[in-house]
């Protein structure tokens, strides 16, 4: 049997209907023990696992003051300690709900002023 040319395939293809082409696929595919739609799966599953991984690669945070609590005099110190900030504006930052004391900061700094704030008594969110 002679080889046929890829152009030469087409032409047969052409004259097929397609219900005899998708039986074609078919056997195509079990006589050589593979899939069509395969590659089409690897890409579209491929896209979701760089979108986590990016995700759990998140190297800054922000530290959130959510409310001062009972000492908020105390809050008000690590605030200037953790900010350098002057008197009126630390007091303006705790007295605002919601308020980050902290942009885009480490991990392990975020965790030592949100430990550093809830030691004063306030509540601390970290994102």
């Amino acid at each position: 049997m002679a080889k046929l040319t890829q152009d030469e395939l087409l032409a047969q293809f052409e004259e097929l209907t397609l219900i005899e082409l998708a039986a074609f696929v078919k056997a195509f595919e079990e006589k050589f023990d593979v899939t069509a739609a395969a590659p089409v799966a690897v890409a579209a599953a491929g896209v979701p696992g760089a979108a986590a991984e990016a995700v759990e690669e998140q190297d800054e945070f922000d530290v959130i003051l959510d409310g001062a609590g009972d000492k908020k005099i105390q809050v008000i110190k690590e605030v200037r300690t953790l900010t350098s900030l002057g008197l009126k504006e630390a007091k303006d930052l705790v007295d605002t709900a919601g308020a980050k004391v902290l942009e885009k900061v480490a991990k392990d700094v975020a965790e030592k002023a949100k430990a550093a704030l809830e030691g004063a008594g306030a509540k601390v969110t970290v994102k």
